[in-house]
């Protein structure tokens, strides 16, 4: 599936779907009077908003290459993860900040049926975003959707937390309170996995085993004489990737020789793994 349309799809089905959800959410935590279903509520709503960067990284990362940014524009892809990342951390600092000050206070909150029924509902419906996010992403390969898979998959998380409050509600008077600051933990871990995520590729990645192990089976099927690749680098740029690396080969191959081989060899790997690949030699006899 194209990346951009996997974005799209997700991002309008994610806003939709979120804003209903936080209306319910937020009058149920005002009618309960819980801090812990409030931020839930808003934690939905937060969902809304990264989606919009979704759908606007999507959209940007889709910009054809020009003269200023010769290898594109696909790691605004990483950049939206970034502010998804961002934004996540910013809403636990609040959430931690609220259940607190409940908790100095003393205050609980008074949860009734609409409150279990809407986040069961809530649940069911974060987790069935999730999945779709997540097929999504696998079907494009797209990061920000897959972040944002996360980021509904937390939530329904978060609710399943808030159910479990609400059940022992009669005998545990701070229990709100404990909710607000376990749901914060589980925002910020989800924040820091999606940075992390995203300022790997920014800063670079060392080619995985798997991969290398598929660039040398090509550099040997292609060879004609003795080659042996190393100094591996892999630049990754979200719509494509490119890849360079050192070959040792004789020494008294011709330079058309040479040049021959390698191209053989950047084309093959090109046409399999769909990586563009810059090859330098280096005669074996070099020190």
């Amino acid at each position: 599936m194209n990346k951009n349309k996997a974005g799209y799809y997700e991002g309008i089905a994610s806003i939709v779907v979120n804003i209903a959800l936080f209306g319910l959410k937020f009058w149920a935590g005002t009618v309960s009077g819980s801090i812990a279903l409030i931020a839930d509520a808003w934690h939905t709503l937060s969902d809304s908003a990264s989606s919009v960067i979704v759908i606007a990284g999507t959209k940007l990362s889709s910009k054809k290459a020009d003269r200023e940014h010769p290898f594109g524009h696909g790691r605004w892809e990483l950049i939206a993860s970034l502010f998804i990342g961002i934004l996540l951390a910013i809403i636990a600092y609040g959430f931690i900040k609220d259940s607190i000050i409940q908790y100095n206070e003393r205050g609980s909150a008074n949860f009734g049926i609409i409150a279990i029924i809407v986040t069961i509902v809530s649940i069911l419906v974060k987790e069935g975003l999730a999945q779709y996010a997540f097929y999504l992403a696998r079907k494009s390969n797209n990061l920000s959707v897959k972040a944002d898979g996360w980021h509904h998959r937390t939530d329904a998380l978060s609710s399943v937390i808030v159910l479990a409050g609400i059940m022992l509600r009669n005998y545990l008077w701070w229990i709100d309170s404990a909710l607000g600051i376990i749901i914060s933990l589980m925002l910020i871990y989800a924040a820091y996995q999606i940075v992390k995520e995203a300022v790997d590729k920014l800063l670079g990645e060392k080619p995985s085993d798997e991969l290398l192990n598929e660039i040398k089976k090509i550099v040997d099927k292609n060879a004609e004489a003795d080659i042996r690749p190393h100094q591996f680098q892999i630049h990754n740029y979200v719509n494509h990737a490119e890849l360079t690396f050192h070959v040792i080969m004789n020494g008294k191959l011709s330079i058309e020789e040479s040049h021959a081989i390698v191209t053989k060899i950047e084309k093959e790997i090109s046409r399999e793994l769909g990586i563009k690949t810059t090859v330098h030699v280096e005669p074996a006899d070099h020190n």
